[in-house]
């Protein structure tokens, strides 16, 4: 049942640690591979599919973990987000092999589910106005900013202290976020009429085709196309696709609620969210081509991403402010190809020396500040269009989008990366994976001038 509470800066301050938690724990991956690799002795397609667990199980239950919180309480759910954030961290300080932290890397990203929709929708429902577009700024911050704030941490840290001692971090800084949550008055929807069956086969379908294409991406140039396995999970994939099509079609309270769609903002928002998110590849080429190919240790290649640091940071206010005046399309527009234009300039790894780290230095800084003005016009655009009482699911299949975005674009990149690389040609690999995802942020433009309306947003919105 809703309260009169508003929202303040002890509240803001917890979700926005909470929202770092997934961060200190996904981004800081793709910058201590090699280290990781050579503790556990682990291959480097074990080490891949790892990686985009996290982010790929985040997406396929962020749907339903935001409907949970709309039903049950969106504190509740923040509360158990953290909890599995702390299980999920301590299998990776513990780990000694794969089995550990694969577990850790599934559980880490469950918590994320639960973490990610509820506390989108604590800001819906306990800011108005301008007020709500400040506190989605300070979570775009948490989201969009912890990426480069983790991407130097945890090559820092895995440097100077241990890759394990990012997760010890991360376990501190969710019982922080924790202590700050406490007291905040529950949140949920009021059920009102039939109550309806939930689409456990919509979401088993999904799930099966999710891990059946991600298994796919990441072991098929490594196994072989053609390796029987492959070509099994590849018909498991099809199969469960067009099984989660039908049912979804059929199902009277779907597992995705595709009326959220009919609304082109949040169409266009969530559509440029995935594919900007696919970018992500972005992070782990590059950081593990400087790393492989020209002998740079995890703490040197993060200090190339304090550009990006800097400005998705720095920009995300200004995407505020930018949103306030024109409304979402045109910072969306003008985030998205700054960059592309980013990562573009580090495609260029033929260049020698000195002159390739400026590029790669000046490219995550045009990454980072493009990404930055983008984020909360394009967060403000989703949960501003959705009615009430889907808050909770339509910011979960936004988020969920973010985070099949990102494992799709880093089980892709990596794979094409490790692909090429594994013929001894470092610097063709690097390239290749990058224009991956300079493709992905052109096709993310396309994407915001077809769908996202011209109309001005107004300022406050209740």
């Amino acid at each position: 049942m809703e309260t009169e509470y508003k929202g303040n800066n002890k509240l803001i301050l917890g979700i926005v640690l909470g929202v770092v938690t997934f961060w200190l724990f996904a981004q800081s991956m793709v910058n201590i591979v090699p280290a990781v690799q050579s503790d556990l002795g682990i291959s480097s397609g074990i080490l891949s599919i790892s990686i985009s667990l996290t982010a790929l199980f985040s997406g396929m239950f962020m749907v339903a973990a935001g409907g949970l919180a709309d039903k049950y309480g969106r504190v509740k759910l923040t509360n158990i987000g953290l909890i599995l954030s702390i299980i999920g961290s301590l299998c990776l300080v513990v780990a000694q092999g794969s089995v550990l932290l694969i577990a850790g890397r599934i559980i880490q990203g469950i918590s994320a589910a639960c973490i990610m929709p509820s506390t989108l929708a604590l800001m819906k429902t306990y800011f108005q106005g301008a007020e709500r577009q400040r506190a989605l700024s300070y979570w775009s911050i948490g989201s969009w900013g912890g990426s480069g704030i983790c991407s130097f941490f945890g090559g820092f840290v895995a440097t100077y202290f241990g890759w394990r001692s990012i997760f010890i971090i991360s376990i501190i800084i969710a019982v922080t976020s924790l202590l700050l949550l406490k007291g905040t008055p529950e949140s949920k929807v009021t059920a009102v009429g039939e109550k309806k069956p939930f689409d456990i086969g919509g979401l088993i379908t999904f799930v099966v085709a999710m891990l059946t294409i991600n298994i796919v991406i990441t072991s098929g140039a490594s196994m072989g196309w053609t390796n029987p396995v492959i070509v099994g999970l590849l018909v498991v994939f099809l199969i469960s696709a067009l099984l989660f099509a039908r049912i979804e079609m059929k199902h009277t309270n779907s597992f995705i609620d595709f009326s959220l769609f009919k609304n082109k903002a949040y169409s266009g928002a969530t559509l440029s969210n995935f594919l900007l998110n696919a970018s992500a590849g972005t992070m782990i080429v590059a950081n593990t081509y400087v790393q492989i190919a020209r002998g740079f240790s995890s703490f040197q290649s993060g200090l190339l991403t304090i550009g990006y640091l800097v400005c998705v940071l720095s920009s995300i206010r200004i995407g505020e402010k930018v949103l306030q005046k024109l409304g979402s399309r045109k910072p969306m527009m003008v985030g998205t190809f700054t960059a592309i234009i980013g990562i573009a300039l580090m495609t260029f790894t033929f260049i020698p020396g000195i002159a390739y780290n400026v590029l790669v230095f000046v490219g995550f800084a045009l990454y980072g500040f493009g990404l930055g003005i983008y984020a909360t016009p394009s967060t403000d655009a989703a949960i501003s269009n959705a009615p009430s009482d889907k808050i909770g699911s339509a910011s979960g299949i936004y988020k969920m989008a973010s985070s099949l975005g990102g494992a799709m674009g880093v089980a892709l990149s990596s794979s094409l990366f490790n692909a090429i690389g594994t013929n001894g040609n470092m610097e063709i690999a690097g390239s290749a994976g990058l224009l991956l995802n300079v493709a992905f942020g052109i096709v993310a433009l396309i994407s915001i001038m077809m769908t996202v309306p011209k109309e001005k947003t107004e300022l406050v919105r209740q």
